[in-house]
């Protein structure tokens, strides 16, 4: 990270609080992904509770404590929460990073934000549908985007290809 960007950064916290708000990338589309409106106690409910800190707290899992590092099969990744469809397998690559990485997301499905959290500014992404938290988005992956969607493995389930995906939760 370069100085300059850093003090940027820091310089814009007491204008921007503790996030900007959740939306899409410049110029996408949310695909007819239609956000759901239901509390966080719902959806504590539903899920266990590493995996709604991550989801709901933004939290991060350790590095290298997900079995989906591991992961190689063909398949979909899905939102742990809400079962929306997150990434194609075919992107998903290893980045020596302790966390699974994707080159791209199925486009129009996460929103973004801001994040200060580290004191420099870093893109942090998010389910479209159920807002749940999923990672964060660098520009240092491979050819020829350039992206690394660094994502908890706790926010993702893992449907292998030819098994049917799950009913998207509502």
């Amino acid at each position: 990270m370069k100085r300059r960007s850093l003090l940027q950064g820091m310089a814009l916290l007491p204008l921007l609080g503790s996030h900007a708000p959740l939306g899409l990338a410049a110029g996408a589309t949310n695909a007819g992904v239609v956000p759901l409106n239901k509390p966080h106690s719902a959806w504590r409910e539903l899920l266990e509770p590493d995996a709604y800190a991550v989801l709901f707290e933004e939290d991060t899992e350790r590095p290298g404590s997900s079995p989906l590092n591991d992961e190689k099969r063909a398949g979909t990744y899905i939102c742990a929460a809400c079962y929306l469809p997150l990434f194609d397998s075919q992107h998903k690559y290893e980045s020596g990073t302790g966390w699974p990485s994707f080159t791209q997301p199925i486009e129009g499905h996460t929103g973004f934000k801001r994040d200060f959290k580290l004191i420099f500014p870093r893109t942090e992404y998010h389910c479209a549908r159920c807002g749940g938290h999923q990672g964060h988005l660098f520009d240092d992956g491979p050819a020829p985007r350039g992206e690394r969607w660094c994502n908890n493995g706790l926010a993702l389930r893992f449907i292998p290809q030819g098994d049917a995906l799950p009913p998207l939760r509502s």
